[in-house]
């Protein structure tokens, strides 16, 4: 009894050591926004002495040439917003013709060559990507970079294999009757996909949703090289960097940035919570069931 209470209480230590780590960043922001820059420098991890001075902070931010608070925030929720859209609506299609097709090694194959394309990391594609692009453009006359859609093709492509993965296994457990009833009554493929399996795949949908929008929201260095630092289309992170000078810093106003970019995605994720457990709650039950069954019948056999 005295051994299990002691590793209770052991666990709840740990976990609020952990839980103070994670979110000791995010603290240091809200600290921070109430403080002038001189204070910031002085003494980040003292509590502000005024905090009204948040209010300041966020309305010189706001009303800031240069930041263009409103017009950042409207390009990177179009770019978010469109992008997710066509990544889920696409991962979903893809991730459905894979799994129910009955050429397996086709398949199989390109099911692996999305696989093996996650684990290529960006910083390998990113001057190949950015002459991909200057090549079109002359090719054709289609402007990628400095553009909405050059941007969304791109997170797109790098979004989708995650998300075909995903999905991939979570439509796995779906019932393949349902699909062949749905036949059997006269539905094409397309009314089969829409109708029945996209709405089933809900759930997961939320996740990947949640997953990637906190990528694309929060992304850096794509919008940077795809939109450059001083292009006509800003992201909220682009946008920040425009208070960071080579030899003058302005941490106030970095800062409120920060803190006003974060509150969007923030806000998204509590409300949002509740369906992400579900979605991972179910992809695992549905992995679980699977391999139980499967190992079942073998031992049974």
């Amino acid at each position: 009894m005295i051994a299990k209470k002691t590793r209770s209480i052991i666990g709840t230590i740990v976990g609020i050591i952990l839980t103070f780590l994670i979110l000791f960043p995010f603290l240091l922001v809200i600290l921070n926004t109430a403080k002038t820059s001189a204070d910031i420098v002085i003494s980040p991890i003292a509590f502000p002495k005024n905090w009204g001075q948040t209010l300041t902070n966020m309305n010189n931010v706001i009303n800031n040439v240069n930041f263009s608070y409103w017009t950042s925030f409207t390009s990177s929720m179009i770019i978010t917003l469109v992008s997710l859209v066509l990544i889920t609506l696409f991962s979903c299609m893809a991730a459905w013709v894979l799994s129910r097709n009955h050429i397996k090694a086709w398949s199989n194959t390109i099911f692996m060559i999305l696989v093996a394309a996650m684990v290529i990391p960006f910083q390998v594609v990113m001057l190949p990507i950015l002459t991909v692009y200057k090549n079109i453009a002359a090719f054709t006359g289609i402007k990628m970079l400095s553009s909405y859609k050059g941007i969304i093709f791109a997170y797109i492509g790098f979004g989708g294999s995650m998300s075909v993965f995903i999905f991939h296994g979570f439509i796995k457990g779906i019932p393949y009757e349902l699909e062949e009833a749905a036949k059997i009554d006269g539905c094409s493929p397309e009314g089969t996909f829409f109708r029945i399996i996209f709405p089933l795949m809900r759930p997961v949908q939320m996740t990947i949703l949640i997953l990637n929008g906190l990528w694309i929201w929060n992304d850096y260095l794509l919008p940077a090289i795809m939109l450059g630092l001083n292009g006509k289309i800003k992201t909220l992170p682009i946008a920040v960097s425009s208070f960071v000078g080579s030899y003058v810093k302005q941490w106030d106003l970095i800062l409120s940035a920060a803190f006003l970019a974060m509150i969007p995605i923030i806000t998204l994720f509590i409300l949002a919570q509740k369906q992400i457990i579900q979605g991972m709650v179910d992809g695992a039950i549905k992995y679980l069931y699977k391999y139980i069954g499967s190992w079942f019948c073998f031992y049974k056999n």
